[in-house]
């Protein structure tokens, strides 16, 4: 009997070691950037196991890869997989703005808008979200559209995010509506000459 069952346990062994110690391929440069947008990268990260730390870290560290700079600085301002560090996590979320990842650039800003591990700054939050907003970044776009519909930043900005609002094309229908009304608060903000001009523009006539 006792035979029998330690063949038994060792037929099984292979399988359910091979299921507890299952691989987990690193993520894709488009795969990331799609979890990120989707702001799902973190829970990702932890329903994997947080097998892949080492990984993340030298990707970020080594390669230099502005994706993964940006999911490792999340794992360390929000300590998911490590120890929470937030001058380290700040460090690398720059670290990727600099390299023009538009979401990192949208981040950061948004901590300066929000006061968020740092000072509340608002000339540098704008400056930081216009500048995602000039690379597409949609949820750039709509920030820097709430704040300009209701006068804020500098007028002479304006016009070019009124012409990007007409420009964008947007994945839901939340978003396109909102576009739609901050377009048209925009719009209020703009000189009728300045404002038809700019439509033209964005229509390309």
């Amino acid at each position: 009997m006792k035979r029998t069952l330690l063949t038994l346990l060792m037929l099984m062994a292979p399988g359910a070691l091979a299921q507890e110690m299952r691989a987990v391929e690193l993520y894709g440069q488009d795969e990331l950037l799609s979890m990120i947008r989707a702001n799902t990268h973190l829970m990702r990260v932890k329903r994997d196991d947080c097998q892949l730390v080492q990984d993340i870290q030298a990707r970020a560290d080594v390669l230099k890869l502005p994706a993964y700079q940006f999911l490792w600085a999340d794992m360390k301002l929000y300590g998911v997989c490590v120890e929470k560090d937030v001058q380290t996590g700040f460090d690398y979320l720059r670290l990727a703005a600099d390299q023009g990842l538009p979401d990192a650039l949208e981040q950061l800003g948004r901590y300066y808008l929000e006061g968020r591990f740092v000072v509340t700054d608002e000339a540098i939050g704008l400056r930081l979200t216009r500048m995602a907003a000039s690379l597409e970044h949609h949820r750039a776009l709509l920030t820097l559209a709430r704040y300009y519909a209701d006068g804020e930043g500098s007028p002479l900005d304006y016009p070019e995010v009124y012409r990007w609002l007409h420009r964008a094309v947007f994945e839901t229908e939340a978003e396109r509506r909102e576009a739609e009304q901050l377009k048209n608060r925009l719009a209020q903000q703009l000189p009728p000459s300045v404002r038809e001009q700019t439509r033209q523009a964005a229509l390309g006539r």
